[in-house]
């Protein structure tokens, strides 16, 4: 062969070459970025209860072709195909999150999105998850871990599609146990967070009230939660930011644009008021009265909780040291003043019975006592000798 034709070939195949592996550097970072991680894919086992898993767990596509999970938590998701004894086939989707507000809002989210369908749809909470159950799927949110169940057979009801769900979420980690708080300062909470809305760490809310042009100008850079319920008398927007600044500078812009959409007779909240950290929002309410009563019922709590260690923990305690000590101090010093008191007037009781006993006998002695005001004779101290000093003698 020729060294030129040899020569053409090495270079043919170089290029294939580099091609290939130009397509590998390109390639495999998207599919590592899509691929679960073995952690979240341990949370699908090969067996759980009666149910069989058929495929190795794979990325969440099903989420993310509904669009209901952000690129950067893909990662944190899985999903796998699982039969039972009949042959009936279940698609099992599990997400597990930093945070059990994210797996919540997952949870309100797909609520919502099923509520179109399902007009009474609710979510129910039980001892340690939250979840719902219709027809066409099962969701639950328990711990920081998202997990829904969607039947792939004609034939399979909700009660085997709930069995899946309960032995798939036996092993998941409860967490907090607890829906989010911001849910519980809703009015009327225990029934509002049944079709309650919850974002948390959300950028905007136009996507959840398209309508409401006010909302462009709540601006959190991915720095607040909120939640949306509906009542007879309207519906409750409570948008909770972390710090007071963000809270101040979201009330001024959200106080100008209401003023504005009122003068030029647009669309606007019927009622809006600053509480605390929130901005409070109430909208198709039927009356302002109706719209004040629900702001009425709006508190603000805050409740600071540490992702990682208080770094005011030493102050903490040194505060909590003072504040011990110094009730100590307080209540020796009570104690001190009562048993000192009570010793001073004991003392007093006892001396006061001492002096009088002291000055009977004295009295006794002396030979003659008080009686009734009469003077008495003390014949104790008569002798049958006379004394002759008190004898009358006869006159010279």
């Amino acid at each position: 062969m020729k060294p030129t034709l040899v020569a053409g070939v090495f270079v043919v195949r170089l290029a294939k070459f580099g091609i290939l592996f130009a397509l590998l550097v390109v390639i495999s970072p998207l599919a590592l970025a899509d691929a679960p991680s073995p952690e979240v894919s341990q949370l699908l086992p090969e067996r759980s209860g009666t149910f069989k898993r058929v495929q190795l767990p794979t990325s969440p596509d099903a989420l993310r072709q509904q669009n209901l999970l952000v690129p950067e938590n893909e990662s944190l998701g899985t999903q796998a195909e699982y039969v039972d004894e009949k042959g009936n086939r279940f698609l099992a989707e599990i997400v597990r999150f930093h945070q059990d507000a994210e797996a919540y809002s997952l949870l309100s989210i797909i609520a919502n999105v099923e509520r179109q369908k399902e007009p009474r749809l609710e979510i129910l909470g039980g001892p340690s998850a939250s979840g719902f159950s219709v027809r066409s799927q099962v969701a639950l949110a328990k711990g920081p871990c998202f997990l829904r169940i969607t039947p792939l057979s004609s034939a399979v009801t909700s009660l085997e599609a709930n069995e899946l769900a309960k032995s798939l979420s036996a092993s998941l980690d409860q967490g907090e146990g607890d829906i989010p708080v911001l849910i519980k300062h809703l009015p009327n909470s225990e029934t509002a967070q049944k079709t309650a809305i919850f974002l948390t760490r959300f950028n905007t809310l136009q996507t959840l009230m398209p309508n409401e042009t006010v909302l462009s100008e709540v601006q959190t850079g991915g720095d607040a939660d909120a939640v949306l319920a509906s009542y007879d008398s309207g519906k409750v927007l409570i948008v909770e930011y972390n710090t007071p600044q963000l809270a101040t500078e979201n009330d001024q812009r959200i106080t100008a644009k209401i003023q504005s959409l009122w003068q030029s007779g647009q669309r606007a909240p019927k009622g809006y008021r600053r509480v605390g950290n929130y901005s409070v929002f109430v909208f198709d309410a039927q009356t302002n009265e109706a719209a004040k009563q629900l702001l009425d019922k709006v508190k603000y709590e805050q409740v600071v909780q540490w992702l990682g260690e208080n770094p005011y923990l030493f102050k903490e305690a040194e505060r909590r040291y003072v504040e011990t000590t110094l009730g100590v101090f307080v209540a020796v010093v009570k104690a001190s003043g009562v048993a000192l008191v009570t010793c001073f007037g004991l003392g007093g009781l006892f001396g006061a019975l001492l002096f009088t006993r002291r000055r009977s006998r004295q009295q006794t002695e002396a030979g003659f006592s008080d009686a009734g005001g009469m003077m008495r004779l003390n014949l104790d101290e008569m002798t049958p000798q006379p004394d002759p000093a008190s004898l009358i003698r006869e006159r010279n």
